[in-house]
Order: structure tokens, then sequence, then C-alpha cells
């Protein structure tokens, strides 16, 4: 069974996925053009799909993200799963700073939210999917990858986007 959502309604599910997760790999490229992913808290999610980082200002995935800002953001639990690309940013505005201050960073920032090598790394995301495999669209899920199996044909939950899509955010950059 093909079920299609709007782009509206795509975002929608998007956000509810994302919703869940308050931790995210972060991948830059390296200046050699690797790959590098580490963990960060997600330290805000906006409506337009942005994400915001802490971190501190001379860090080796600021550095990079200098060199080239492409990244993508990868969240991910036992049932749901999103992968996001998008143009990453390091801010240093301090009205945002003091609006995102957490307490907890202070183990990183002795100084608080005035410690000058705090800054903030906005992701503003280019497109995303997601794969939600829970509640009853897992079971429906589990259900459809065992006939799947038994009978050799493709599941339908693989054209579901309720399930699973992939989410045009914004217009490519240049």
């Amino acid at each position: 069974m093909t079920t299609a959502l709007t782009d509206a309604e795509k975002r929608d599910r998007l956000r509810e996925v994302m919703a869940g997760f308050s931790m995210a790999m972060l991948v830059t490229r390296t200046e050699d053009g690797g790959m590098r992913g580490r963990p960060l808290r997600i330290a805000d999610k906006r409506e337009d799909g942005a994400l915001y980082f802490a971190t501190a200002v001379d860090s080796s995935k600021v550095h990079e993200l200098q060199i080239d800002g492409h990244v993508a953001v990868v969240m991910q639990d036992r049932r749901h799963f999103v992968s996001l690309s998008g143009v990453a940013r390091v801010v240093q505005d301090r009205a945002l700073i003091e609006e995102l201050w957490s307490e907890s960073w202070r183990v990183w920032f002795p100084a608080g939210k005035d410690d000058p090598s705090l800054c903030v790394v906005v992701v503003d995301p280019l497109e995303a999917a997601y794969w939600d495999v829970s509640g009853t669209r897992g079971i429906r899920y589990v259900f459809e990858m065992a006939k799947a199996y038994v009978t050799g044909k493709r599941p339908p939950s693989d054209s579901d986007e309720r399930h699973t899509a992939h989410v045009k955010l914004q217009a490519d950059t240049p």
C-alpha cells in the first residue's frame, strides 16, 4: 500500500520524529576530505528544522566548518531514524547564547554563558529522510518484513511516507 503525504505533512512528520531526540551525530568534512562524526547534545530545534549545538570556537569541528560548511546530522534510537543534510554556520551572538544557555554546559565552559570560547553551530537543513518503526507502524513493519521475506516481494511500507520519506526542506544554496 502506497501512502503519499504532502510536503507539509512530511515536514510535520519529520518534526514529530525529531522531537524525541536530544542528541545527534554531527558529521563534518575533514581537511583531507574524510568524514568525521561526533555526538553532540542538541541545544535547540527550530520550526524551520534548524538545529543548534553549543561548542568551543577553537574545536576541530569549528575549524572544519570554516573550510566546508556542508554537514550531515544523524539521529537514531531503536525505532526512529533521521538523516539530515544541510549547511552549518558558527555563531558567536551573545544574545543567542544567553537564550540557549544550559547550566549543564558549565562543565565545558567554566566561565558560563560569558565564556569567550562558547559558540553555537547552527545547521540550516536542506533535506532530510526519516524512518519510523514505532508503535502500530512498527508492528505493521515487522509483519510486512516477515511477509516480504517469505514471498520474496518488496514490502509495501517502503513506499508509505508515514513510515519513511525524503523531505526537501529548503532550496539548495550555492
